[in-house]
């Protein structure tokens, strides 16, 4: 992204802005919600970045506040019940996943603790002096 760089904006040419660019949807505020669906955040108009080139040479457009996000208004949705539901329904299931994950790691800790044990039970004791 060199030579882009974010411009700030009054609220109203902000707003003017999204309704202008965002084809898509439209913008009634700039404290509307959008879930984007390249990062899985929910987004505001407020949040989101106006950038334009460093000396004019492209012209302004709308991305993802989000960090390492690049999404444009199409990939923005409102955040409907289905949405919302739907975000609710990932978010349980990566958790069950990390939860699952977390076991699985704890049974392989204790199956190696378990074996490294009865190996050593195995070996026959040390003598104690002389033989």
């Amino acid at each position: 992204m060199s030579g882009l760089s974010s411009t700030t904006l009054s609220d109203e040419e902000k707003l003017d802005v999204l309704r202008r660019l965002d084809q898509f949807r439209q913008w009634q505020s700039l404290d509307q919600k959008r879930y984007c669906l390249v990062c899985g955040e929910m987004i505001t108009g407020r949040e989101i970045q106006m950038i334009e080139g460093a000396c004019g040479e492209t012209p302004l457009r709308v991305v993802c506040p989000t960090k390492h996000c690049n999404a444009m208004p199409v990939e923005w949705v409102p955040p409907t019940e289905e949405v919302l539901i739907t975000i609710a329904m990932m978010d349980a299931e990566r958790r069950w996943f990390c939860l699952v994950r977390r076991a699985g790691r704890a049974m392989q800790s204790f199956q190696r603790r378990r074996t490294s044990n009865t190996i050593g039970r195995t070996r026959p004791k040390p003598t104690l002096g002389p033989q």
